[in-house]
């Protein structure tokens, strides 16, 4: 799949904004800004796993697509929702624990990099990887 691979932080656009209006105080947004995200995924039929290691923390998430399941955001917001596969993007539709809005995701190759499209409360952002 085109999403396996070890992917590294580019850049990003509309980031501090977007973590802004997720809540995140401005000290921890001058820090994600700065987080050396680097993604790991592997795709296994339905079954992905992200391993995420930046600055702040090292995890692994596995999900199914179309299954629910929990997630925390580095800053410690709890979602739950799921991924699906919608042609070549990977769309993901979650709700937050505290306050129940939605948080919609978008994975996709474009020219060769991993970008990452974040939608919350009308404010878009992305981060955009290379391979390594």
């Amino acid at each position: 799949m085109a999403f396996d691979g070890t992917w590294k932080i580019d850049r990003n656009a509309n980031y501090d904004k977007f973590m802004e209006k997720m809540g995140v105080n401005m000290v921890k947004r001058k820090l994600a800004a700065h987080d050396n995200l680097k993604l790991t995924i592997t795709q296994e039929g339905n079954k992905f796993t992200v391993k995420e290691s930046s600055t702040f923390r090292t995890i692994e998430i596995v999900f199914e697509l179309g299954v629910t399941f929990n997630y925390s955001l580095a800053d410690g917001t709890e979602l739950s929702g799921t991924w699906n596969l919608e042609g070549n993007k990977l769309v993901g539709k979650f709700k937050r624990i505290d306050n129940g809005n939605e948080l919609n995701a978008i994975r996709e190759i474009i020219d060769g990099e991993l970008v990452q499209t974040y939608t919350y409360e009308g404010v878009e952002a992305q981060r955009i990887f290379k391979k390594e």
